[in-house]
């Protein structure tokens, strides 16, 4: 498809253009790729919600701290390919398009989920149980590696630069519903099943939806057209996309790539410790009633849903780093209030806490999928990104559920949430201090993208 199928090139002054965007491409594509997110994310949550269930099935009788550890274990194995993703997909959404890769991922991604909900229990077939587990979760991880980066640069290099930020904001809301959706078909089946039907059946339900709704977010990805900014590379090469060598994505981008490991780390702990954490949290180490802790999980999301696309609108008016940085600023002041608040167990208590360390982190959903595209030039972008992101997530954002537990089965100190949040805003607000402002400008490499 030629660049000017997707966005007509119109004269702003002497020897420049810009892409003017067809109002209408940008809708589809953001709606597709944040739909596409959420049935991802969909699949990711679940698991963190039923994660005592599948202990038990999984692992072997004993210890629950022990089985709720190895189930957070093959969690956080998953990130640990997310890098390995990465450097596969990014470097090929950077040469072969941004829409062929994200479709890919897709079909992954839901395999690995249908999968799961497949697997015989330990106590059918033993120690295969867990091996089969983790073989799933690492299918899972590797096609992760190139979801949000695509994703987020499928978005942003179709959204004209005064809308980047609301526009960005969208991916995250589908995160927050396709979270929603894992958290409230999890808390119907504790709702409706006894402990026994959930242990023995009911915990394959959410896994074997991911079949259907991977069918339904491949046929939206499918349908997608390639970026203004992808297509236009294409055109000045006159040829395929020249591939741009893995080394050229990291040495030659160094300094990008560090600011994007600070600012993942502080958005996916905090984000991880409040959606995927928490409700174990609350269940685990509170012994606080199972379906009460999700639904309060459940309304946070809410909330965090109904604030993302105002907080998005307020990045394009402000810039991003000043949403960012109030958040890094927030998590630091309030992160043991609002975990104190919550130790005291009452609904009320419990709700305030997890309502306050949720509108925290809408300073980052709403701001990051616009601003990390927009550290990279658009023809390393998807890769550069790719890398950076995995490597930080995968290394702190994903291993949060498994090193929070650890630590509080170490030390005894309940309160390690809230250090853990206090000590990633610290990087993020060092990674805000150091970088540029994007709000309202061009992508890197593009020229400026205007509205029809």
């Amino acid at each position: 498809m030629s660049t000017a199928s997707v966005a007509a090139p119109t004269a702003l002054a002497k020897n420049s253009q810009a892409t003017v965007t067809d109002s209408a491409l940008v809708r589809r594509a953001v709606k597709a790729a944040a739909l596409g997110n959420a049935m991802e994310w969909f699949d990711f949550g679940v698991y963190s919600y039923i994660a005592v269930t599948l202990g038990k099935v999984f692992f072997p009788s004993g210890d629950p701290t022990a089985q709720l550890l190895s189930t957070f274990g093959a969690f956080a194995a998953a990130f640990l390919v997310r890098p390995l993703g990465g450097m596969v997909f990014g470097p090929l959404g950077d040469r072969v398009g941004r829409q062929k890769v994200l479709a890919l991922t897709m079909i992954m991604m839901a395999a690995g989920t249908f999968a799961i909900g497949l697997i015989p229990s330990y106590a059918t077939i033993g120690v295969g149980a867990p091996i089969l587990l983790l073989a799933a979760r690492l299918v899972q991880g590797f096609s992760t590696g190139g979801e949000y980066a695509g994703a987020s640069t499928f978005i942003a290099e179709y959204a004209p630069d005064k809308r980047r930020g609301f526009l960005g904001s969208w991916l995250e809301f589908g995160t927050l519903a396709g979270y929603i959706g894992g958290a409230g078909l999890v808390t119907v089946m504790t709702a409706l099943l006894s402990a026994d039907d959930l242990t023995s059946w009911g915990w394959r339900i959410p896994f074997l939806v991911a079949g259907p709704m991977g069918i339904i977010g491949l046929y939206l990805r499918l349908r997608l057209e390639e970026t203004p900014a992808f297509a236009a590379e294409v055109e000045k090469a006159e040829a395929a996309r020249p591939k741009v060598p893995l080394r050229e994505m990291v040495t030659g981008q160094w300094k990008a790539l560090l600011l994007c490991m600070g600012l993942v780390l502080v958005f996916n702990v905090t984000d991880y410790m409040l959606l995927s954490y928490m409700p174990s949290y609350l269940t685990g180490e509170l012994k606080y009633d199972e379906t009460h802790g999700l639904l309060v999980v459940l309304a946070v999301m809410a909330l965090m849903m109904v604030v993302q696309p105002f907080a998005g609108a307020l990045t394009d008016r402000i810039g991003r780093r000043p949403v960012i940085a109030a958040g890094c600023v927030g998590f630091l002041a309030l992160s043991v209030p609002a975990l104190l608040l919550i130790r005291q167990g009452s609904l009320v208590a419990v709700g305030l806490g997890m309502a306050a360390l949720g509108l925290l982190l809408v300073c980052f959903t709403s701001a990051m999928p616009s601003a990390l595209p927009a550290l990279f030039p658009t023809r390393v972008r998807y890769g550069s990104l790719s890398i950076g992101f995995n490597v930080s997530v995968s290394l702190f954002g994903g291993t949060t559920p498994l090193v929070v537990t650890a630590l509080i089965g170490a030390t005894g100190d309940v309160m390690m949430p809230a250090y853990y949040m206090m000590a990633a805003a610290v990087v993020g607000g060092a990674a805000v201090w150091f970088m540029t402002e994007s709000a309202g400008r061009p992508l890197p490499g593009s020229p400026p993208a205007v509205e029809r």
